[in-house]
């Protein structure tokens, strides 16, 4: 008789490394944001798990930095968003390696963590956050970061809200696309109605903190 085995299911997500193309955007900051389109959404790998994916994120690059785009819609219940309590909160949380080593397991000085809420600030929680997070368990911070450098514009709507936003070069650490042009990355938007929809790896695992779990970013030219 065959003696039973303990089985270890993985998700499929673990067994992959995720990475994609991203597009050089032209055109300035301006009192609207910047505009990418349709040709900037990244692939979205969460479904190989059943995540359901409901929101695109279009993201683009420069030499002044990356710039991002999401629109979230169909939601039924209100926001929940508090600067105190950025973790519970509805939003856009984006970590980026900017030397894109895989094989570290605590982040560098080179890793950063930004959260973007559509609210949350001010007296009346209402206006959009824009803030760099520490990094659990980093070895070395990145240099400092002013976060009113960090640009945000936010449009709240019954049923939902849209992001737009920029993270400057100069709030990170070691960016540099002619020399290195591969970047560790990772996604997650969070809402308390719809749940987590990531890059790849889902929340079962750190990815918070360790940038092996990271997918990466090819930072290409227009062909």
């Amino acid at each position: 008789m065959n003696q039973p085995t303990d089985e270890i299911l993985l998700p499929p997500n673990f067994l992959f490394r995720f990475g994609a193309d991203v597009k050089p955007f032209s055109g300035k900051w301006g009192k609207n944001g910047v505009t990418l389109g349709e040709s900037f959404v990244l692939p979205n790998f969460s479904h190989l798990e059943g995540r359901t994916e409901y929101a695109q994120l279009e993201l683009g690059w420069s030499e002044e930095g990356l710039a991002f785009h999401t629109k979230v819609t169909g939601k039924e219940k209100s926001l929940w968003c508090r600067e105190s309590r950025l973790d519970e909160s509805d939003g856009l949380f984006i970590w980026i390696d900017t030397r894109g080593a895989q094989n570290i397991h605590r982040a560098s000085r080179y890793c950063h963590q930004f959260a973007f809420l559509p609210a949350g600030g001010g007296t009346l929680h209402k206006e959009p956050l824009a803030r760099w997070v520490p990094i659990h368990r980093a070895k070395e911070d990145p240099k400092m970061i002013t976060n009113g450098e960090l640009k945000l514009v936010a449009k709240v709507t019954k049923t939902g809200y849209s992001l737009t936003g920029m993270i400057p070069s100069n709030m990170l650490t070691g960016y540099d696309p002619d020399q290195f042009s591969s970047i560790g990355f990772m996604y997650a938007l969070v809402d308390s109605e719809k749940g987590w929809q990531t890059f790849g790896n889902g929340p079962e695992f750190p990815i918070k903190e360790n940038p092996t779990l990271w997918g990466t970013l090819n930072l290409v030219l227009d062909e």
